[in-house]
């Protein structure tokens, strides 16, 4: 999919195409050198996560504009890409034409989305918020931890490596984080964390 980019962006009128990167670390060397005006951005890369790369990213050059063009829907995904700094969110199936458009609209101010995408926003902030309100301050210090590096783009063996503790006990953690939230998934525990602990539910470049 990255060789159809590259080649469908030097064919288009009026764009062109900086650096294709197969992996973070490698856009982490390229971008910065290329300096271009738009990324797009994967969020499932082999080594770091898109969000991750893309926090790097904006620390480093903070008038980038990043949209993220991936399969993942979810929640989570959605909003750790925005914090992190993306302006616009398109699915992979979004055809050429659509991509096109996208990097116009960034390009004049806008932010790029999805029409389903931009409904799962929506539909969020008009949802009630839960009553359970004090259900975040239960939570231990290490189960905030693991909250903070999971929205930031890190899988459960990231987060282990990083905390110096077995995926196991990631696990037992998160076990434990969602009988406390009262939530079944990860996004629903990362989506309820970011509506009562914003200052804790923050991008990697924020510290």
């Amino acid at each position: 999919m990255r060789r159809n980019l590259e080649r469908m962006l030097r064919r288009a009128p009026g764009v062109a195409c900086a650096c294709a990167c197969a992996s973070a670390e490698e856009a982490l060397r390229l971008v910065p050198a290329c300096r271009p005006d738009v990324v797009l951005m994967d969020i499932n890369l082999p080594g770091a996560s898109g969000i991750e790369c893309t926090a790097r990213l904006k620390q480093q050059l903070p008038g980038l504009e990043v949209i993220m063009l991936t399969v993942y829907e979810d929640t989570a995904s959605i909003f750790g890409a925005l914090k992190a700094g993306a302006c616009g969110y398109l699915l992979k199936r979004a055809d050429p034409a659509e991509i096109l458009a996208a990097l116009a609209e960034v390009r004049q101010g806008g932010a790029p989305m999805t029409s389903e995408i931009a409904r799962k926003i929506v539909a969020t902030f008009q949802a009630p918020v839960p009553a359970a309100q004090g259900d975040t301050a239960t939570l231990s210090a290490r189960e905030q931890e693991i909250l903070e590096l999971l929205s930031q783009g890190k899988v459960s063996k990231e987060v282990a490596s990083e905390l110096t503790i077995s995926y196991h006990t990631v696990r037992v953690h998160l076990k434990h984080i969602y009988e406390k939230l009262h939530v079944r998934s990860q996004s629903e525990a990362l989506l309820k964390f970011a509506w009562y602990a914003p200052d804790r539910f923050r991008r990697p470049s924020e510290g």
